[in-house]
């Protein structure tokens, strides 16, 4: 086998090595089976553990308690934007709900919202070109539905640093890229979601926690998967789930808690973050992208003096092993991915690298 890379992807991310060890050797018997996980019922035995344990990590590395409820759904976060409004717009008699936009993800879930009820974008990062979250506060309706957010921006490299007030008005957490990353007391929202594809494994699926008072209220056209009260009723087996997908969040999580939990994570994450945005700030070469007060911890974005520049930057990187930096489509320029399963020695390879290729280049 070649050599493995660093893997800067924003998604599907890297995953540890010994993780993905564990899957390769279990992949043709799962535990004296005589059959692979994916061979496995998702209503048998084996899998119901494996679908308790997961929850019971999970729980216990956030410190989640029993007022919300958790299950996995098909179709990753974005199919999270139909199934919020779906679920939530419904709450108040208005269908009337807040979307605080910092980037590309949230200006989509606001646009599919629109489809089943009224929506109101009371923060836009766009005129900054959503290299800064803008601050926010206001009094609420109370009528409102909810209130939408995305902590973590994977195009920009913005993350927010402290979540608004909503008062009684349910918050709902776009968690995708930050999920796990640092320590977040969960309960604090109505609402949170997450693909599992840069900080929990595979991806395909959406993590989903909800504050048990907010089932039970989608609206009558919801499709029967997209009913937040039947996935909860099921335990995420209203039809077969991706049992892989779940299989190696589970390892995933034990190898969170392996480590010392999320407080070790973000330990690391900041560490790891500060390398990288220590070599931009002492270079002539590198613009970061993101303004300082809302920097990111798991994705570092920044640009060259030129296209071609940038051409040379992401060819030479790959000749070193550094994997996967180009930036978005939409924003272009370089991104740095540093999810939990990055390590260290990653980072440092790349901070070393930048730092050769602008000596090279000035």
């Amino acid at each position: 086998m070649s050599q493995r890379v660093y893997n800067f992807g924003a998604g599907p991310a890297m995953l540890p090595t010994e993780v993905m060890e564990e899957v390769q050797q279990e992949m043709l018997d799962y535990q004296g089976h005589g059959a692979s996980i994916i061979e496995i019922s998702h209503r048998a035995p084996p899998f119901l553990e494996i679908l308790e344990e997961t929850e019971s990590i999970f729980r216990r590395l956030t410190g989640l308690g029993s007022s919300h409820v958790m299950f996995f759904m098909h179709g990753g976060a974005q199919m999270q934007f139909s199934a919020v409004p779906l679920n939530l717009m419904a709450r108040k008699e208005k269908r009337s709900a807040v979307y605080l936009i910092t980037g590309k993800w949230g200006v989509l879930a606001e646009e599919e919202a629109r489809k089943f009820g009224s929506t109101r974008v009371a923060l836009d990062g766009k005129p900054s070109g959503f290299r800064k979250i803008p601050e926010w506060e206001e009094v609420l309706d109370p009528e409102t539905s909810y209130v939408h957010l995305t902590s973590n921006n994977t195009l920009y490299g913005t993350q927010w640093q402290e979540y608004p007030d909503t008062g009684k008005v349910p918050l709902v957490s776009d968690s995708t890229s930050d999920i796990l990353s640092r320590k977040e007391d969960y309960s604090r929202f109505g609402l949170v979601y997450a693909g599992l594809q840069k900080n929990l494994g595979p991806s395909g699926l959406a993590l989903v926690l909800v504050r048990e008072d907010l089932l039970g209220l989608a609206l009558p056209q919801t499709p029967k998967l997209l009913d937040y009260q039947l996935a909860h009723e099921q335990r995420s087996l209203a039809n077969t789930t991706s049992v892989f997908s779940i299989y190696v969040t589970l390892k995933m999580l034990r190898w969170v808690e392996k480590q010392g939990g999320v407080a070790v994570m973000e330990q690391r994450n900041r560490e790891k973050s500060k390398l990288l945005y220590d070599v931009l700030d002492d270079s002539e070469l590198y613009k970061a992208v993101a303004d300082p007060e809302n920097r990111s911890i798991c994705n570092v974005t920044f640009r060259l003096d030129d296209d071609e520049m940038e051409k040379r930057f992401l060819e030479q990187s790959l000749n070193e092993g550094l994997y996967a930096l180009k930036g978005h489509r939409d924003v272009g320029g370089i991104r740095a991915s540093i999810y939990n399963s990055m390590p260290l020695e990653g980072v440092k390879a790349l901070a070393d690298f930048m730092q050769d290729f602008e000596r090279r280049e000035t």
